[in-house]
């Protein structure tokens, strides 16, 4: 059976919010989560489970195209002779490193946090916490230069750190993008290397939990299923193109404090609207 135009609908504005909030520091998995309670999918729970993390292919794609010069390990001068990029290996073993506690606690933790912290309140406390931070980081930093002002000096004891904070995006709300870059804030990188660092991190991250998620579900999608997720990947991509590029340009010459407060506000909004409804 093929998905009706309410359905397409429902996928193509599932795909926008995935796109928007898988960069900007606002919580993907908290937009997506919140947005299933207003815009349900007509498909099974199984399902939906692994669409809300395979469809951030399609956001993470955007990366590897815009900075495509940037994660490619190596170049042709010429035709046949490849020269390999010291100063690109070396930060994607720094990436590597940065994967190793979020992985070890994705494995450790996944499923106790989907049973027991996907719901509004917890999604709501969250966003309040994280926006709170992420202002009282900025404030604190207004008086301060930071340390490390270009992606390639990122050390391994800073990529690693960062990887602690990337932690704490398993709880939902938290945003992984946020929890990475507001770790990199308080430990003196710059908002434009802090951006950066999250974008290649997510790369490896959420290609393991995409092919979590799809060796959890099977490969035995329908035809609906398949042209669902297909298209949800297609909008994120598309929508993550044009928030990456207005992202980088914003964090040049602003800082973060705007994602705080609308953290704040929208945590407040569903803490309202789920106690009210």
């Amino acid at each position: 059976m093929k998905p009706d135009l309410i359905e397409i609908l429902k996928v193509i504005l599932l795909g926008i919010i995935e796109g928007i909030t898988e960069w900007l520091p606002i919580s993907s998995t908290g937009h997506m989560l919140l947005a299933d309670e207003l815009v349900v999918l007509n498909q099974s729970a199984a399902f939906k489970e692994m669409f809300f993390i395979v469809i951030q292919l399609g956001a993470i794609l955007a990366v590897v195209v815009l900075f495509w010069n940037k994660i490619l390990p190596f170049q042709f001068r010429d035709k046949s002779k490849p020269v390999f990029k010291k100063d690109t290996i070396s930060l994607w073993l720094k990436v590597a490193a940065a994967c190793i506690p979020g992985a070890i606690a994705t494995l450790l933790f996944d499923d106790f946090i989907e049973e027991n912290f996907h719901t509004p309140m917890v999604i709501a406390a969250a966003l309040i916490v994280y926006g709170i931070a992420f202002i009282l980081t900025e404030r604190w930093n207004e008086d301060s230069a930071p340390k490390i002002l270009s992606l390639y000096d990122i050390t391994y004891k800073t990529a690693i750190a960062i990887g602690l904070f990337q932690v704490l995006s398993i709880v939902p709300g938290t945003s992984r993008s946020g929890a990475t870059i507001l770790g990199a804030l308080i430990i003196g990188v710059s908002r434009v290397a802090a951006a950066e660092f999250t974008f290649f991190l997510a790369i490896p991250v959420m290609f393991g939990l995409s092919a979590v998620k799809i060796l959890k579900f099977g490969f035995s999608f329908t035809g609906t299923e398949l042209l669902v997720l297909v298209l949800g990947m297609a909008v994120a991509f598309i929508v993550s193109m044009l928030v990456i590029k207005f992202l980088m340009s914003y964090i040049r010459k602003h800082d973060f404090k705007v994602f705080g407060w609308y953290r704040i506000v929208l945590g407040i909004i569903v803490i309202l609207y789920f106690t009210v409804f």
